[in-house]
């Protein structure tokens, strides 16, 4: 397209406009093909299910941004169901998508249908989540997951007093020794390994000198790994760590979580054996900035988030699928680390920010994510 230039700009432009600009999808687990101009031909966008707050952002974010770019969009969530996705992708070709967006569900089941795109020269970018073992993948657009990892871990060490929120010791900090537990994502997620693995590089060396105790034994990602990433398997999971190692009198003091969904389990799972929100009260992380956990960190059952900015990642997707569609090579920033089995994918990495009580108004309610009302009303 001969505006493809223009269109780009427009995209980038676009994160002004948020979520404010975004029509809902339609129910059922989807939404249906919508008419945003179309000039620059229809682009699918998988995600993989509405359960998470988070998710429904980016689906929606995606979708105005493109319309904005003069796009038709296919926006459909398949609710964690991975035949559904396959079918709805297959859905999008069979409409003459020119691009797919695509959230997996698991990146690893995907290889068919996104062979079955590549073969009729469809651009197709991985959406924060690494699409693996197929040639057919373009790009990744994604935050710098092994610092998110970090993040999570510095937010638990600076909870307890070891270190500042960027990692940097503090002078005088307690030596422990001080219980933790840990969570990890779905082992069907690649970032779960990302994450773990960031978290590790700060958590393991104070594990190893005895500052960190982990008194169920579970340090290896394939036992605190929680599949589909989901709160009640979580909770489920603490209520038996509680039960097994904490009933003689001995207290968690922290909780490693990779996501706000998680951490809610954890709360809960807290809260049903006894634990109060005070000086006792454990330091859980988590991730995403999710509205119920940004309002948990103003009560105190949670420590600290890490806010990636949907719309940030919606515009370097859309202008990703802009400068394939161009014949253009869109920016990248890291081309060394995201190997999905067959290729490395050309990424773009995001900065994500660690988020607590002190600093929600500037980081979330100033740059218009959340307003004050919806956090503290």
């Amino acid at each position: 397209m001969n505006n493809r230039k223009i269109l780009a700009t427009i995209a980038a432009g676009a994160l002004a406009l948020g979520l404010a600009a975004c029509a809902p999808a339609d129910d059922g687990g989807g939404g249906g093909a919508t008419d945003g101009g179309g000039e620059g031909g229809l682009v699918g966008v998988a995600m993989p299910t509405k359960s998470s707050e988070r998710w429904i952002q980016d689906g929606e974010a995606v979708k105005a941004q493109l319309e904005e770019a003069g796009f038709e969009v296919d926006l459909q969530y398949a609710e964690d169901d991975i035949p559904t996705q396959v079918l709805q992708i297959e859905n999008m070709i069979t409409k003459g998508a020119v691009a797919l967006i695509v959230a997996s569900i698991d990146g690893t089941t995907l290889t068919n249908v996104l062979e079955d795109a590549a073969s009729q020269d469809i651009a197709v970018i991985a959406y924060d989540r690494l699409l693996r073992d197929t040639e057919a993948v373009s790009y990744y657009a994604t935050f710098d997951n092994f610092l998110v990892g970090q993040q999570q871990a510095w937010s638990i060490t600076n909870g307890l007093g070891l270190t500042e929120l960027d990692g940097t010791p503090i002078d005088g900090a307690p030596a422990g020794p001080f219980n933790i537990e840990l969570f990890a994502g779905s082992l069907d997620d690649n970032n779960a390994f990302f994450f773990f693995n960031g978290a590790m590089d700060v958590l393991q060396p104070l594990i190893d000198d005895g500052t960190l105790v982990v008194k169920s034994g579970q340090t290896e990602i394939e036992q605190v790994a929680t599949l589909r990433w989901d709160g009640e398997t979580a909770q489920s999971r603490m209520e038996d760590i509680l039960t097994a190692q904490y009933s003689g009198g001995d207290r968690v003091n922290a909780v490693l979580s990779p996501y706000d969904g998680i951490s809610r389990g954890i709360i809960s799972a807290l809260q049903g054996s006894g634990y109060t929100v005070g000086a006792e009260w454990p330091i859980i992380s988590g991730q995403d900035a999710e509205l119920d956990s940004v309002k948990a960190i103003v009560s105190g059952e949670q420590y600290a988030t890490i806010f990636k900015d949907t719309r940030d990642l919606a515009s370097k997707a859309v202008e990703m699928t802009v400068a394939v569609l161009d014949g253009e090579d869109p920016e990248v920033n890291n081309t060394e680390d995201y190997d999905n089995g067959v290729k490395t994918v050309p990424s773009y990495l995001l900065e994500p920010i660690i988020v607590v009580a002190d600093n929600i108004p500037e980081v979330l309610i100033d740059s218009g994510y959340w307003t004050d009302a919806e956090i503290n009303g």
